[in-house]
């Protein structure tokens, strides 16, 4: 009876926050969201004057994972709503459709309010990846139909909720395990590890390593252009932070230096460090209290883009120009002077 009741919570919850309804982003004008704000004359050459955060669309749950897939011509973008346990797709000729589900989360019993998978990242051969709450796994969509695990425990125990993942060149994928998919979280009784760590899978091997357990909430994770860098987020409301990460040759990682501390913006703004990405000039464009905010490769903060939302992920795509942001229960683009990795 309790998980029927749990069950038709869920229901009740995600039907009182329907799809909007949607129309190809080629007609215009779209709803504007937020502000910019210009902190440093460099953030003119990244961001033209007349740019404007446009909401393609809302009415989901909480969206989070963005990623492009294809060309300009005829790519499409990807993002999770993780409660919903849901993929969906947008494109400027179709707008918004279902890609999968369930996306994260494949049990028969309740499994609390974020099952679904979360970020989402391609491997060298260009199939989709899937870091998943629920089925607490890292898995790949394989050409011919099905997943295939790629990474579900360590040492024999159980990851706890993989959060967000990012590609290597030479085909290694470096994710986060923290305890937000977890129905109670880090005092989840299914929870098995007693850390919350920065892995690495070996594209060559399979091997899963513990690369770091410095974070007590690692969330978004991305590469500097020349991959001798790893930023990570922590999601961690005492410890705002983004922390950097030597990256050794043999893929490994050097101790943690603080990049930038925005502790003091939590409880001012909405949301916490999330999702990130990086630009082909090594730029950071991350996601933390009241927006995404835009760093230097030295961690100087340049300008934000303010949502006014709790903002989970962002993601360049199109033809690369394009800063596609997920924003509470929105998703947003934003045209950029330049270009994502």
């Amino acid at each position: 009876m309790r998980f029927f009741y749990s069950l038709l919570a869920m229901f009740l919850f995600m039907s009182a926050h329907p799809l909007a309804a949607q129309t190809p982003a080629t007609q215009t004008p779209l709803r504007t969201l937020g502000t910019i704000e210009r902190l440093k004359p460099e953030f003119d050459k990244l961001l033209p004057a007349d740019s404007k955060l446009e909401v393609l669309a809302d009415g989901f749950t909480w969206t989070e994972g963005p990623l492009w897939m294809g060309d300009d011509k005829n790519g499409y973008l990807l993002f999770t709503d993780i409660p919903r346990n849901s993929i969906f797709s947008w494109s400027k000729f179709h707008g918004i459709s279902l890609f999968m589900q369930p996306s994260g989360y494949t049990g028969v019993t309740y499994y609390g309010l974020e099952p679904g998978a979360n970020g989402l990242l391609k491997d060298s051969d260009g199939n989709l990846v899937m870091c998943e709450h629920g089925d607490r796994r890292v898995s790949v969509l394989t050409p011919n139909g099905g997943k295939r695990t790629l990474a579900d425990n360590y040492k024999g125990k159980r990851l706890n909720s993989p959060n967000d993942g990012v590609l290597k060149s030479n085909g290694d994928i470096y994710f986060t395990d923290p305890p937000y998919g977890l129905p109670q979280r880090e005092n989840d009784p299914r929870r098995e590890l007693d850390h919350f760590g920065v892995y690495r899978i070996s594209k060559k091997t399979g091997e899963l390593t513990l690369l770091t357990t410095e974070l007590a909430r690692p969330n978004g994770i991305g590469f500097s252009p020349d991959e001798k860098t790893l930023y990570v987020a922590q999601s961690d409301p005492k410890k705002a932070i983004w922390m950097t990460f030597e990256v050794k040759e043999d893929g490994t990682l050097g101790p943690g230096k603080l990049f930038y501390d925005a502790t003091d913006q939590v409880g001012k703004h909405p949301g916490l460090p999330d999702g990130l990405s990086v630009d082909k000039a090594g730029n950071v464009w991350a996601s933390g209290p009241g927006g995404i905010y835009v760093f230097s490769s030295a961690g100087v903060l340049l300008g934000r883009i303010n949502t006014g939302e709790r903002t989970s992920n962002c993601c360049f795509g199109e033809d690369g120009s394009t800063l596609f942001v997920t924003a509470d229960s929105n998703l947003c683009r934003i045209r950029t002077s330049t270009s994502g990795l």
